[in-house]
């Protein structure tokens, strides 16, 4: 299936957690801190919050959410 990542085109398996298609990217990071600094999935259960995104124009969690086709990817700056 396909995913829109940064507007971009990404392949990922059916069944793929948002968090697993970011780590299968070019970029594997979800976001930026207020210092600049990338941050990516750390925990993977939802409790550190480090992978906030915003997924088809709302913010969740990338590691809580499973792909779907056509899915709309956006890392927060």
């Amino acid at each position: 299936m396909t995913v829109v990542l940064d507007a971009r085109a990404l392949r990922v398996p059916a069944g793929m957690t948002v968090a697993a298609a970011l780590a299968c990217s070019d970029w594997p990071f979800a976001r930026r801190s207020c210092g600049n600094h990338p941050r990516a999935p750390f925990c993977g259960m939802g409790v550190c919050q480090e992978c906030r995104m915003t997924i088809d124009g709302q913010r969740r969690l990338a590691c809580q959410t499973v792909c779907r086709e056509g899915m709309v990817l956006e890392r927060t700056p």
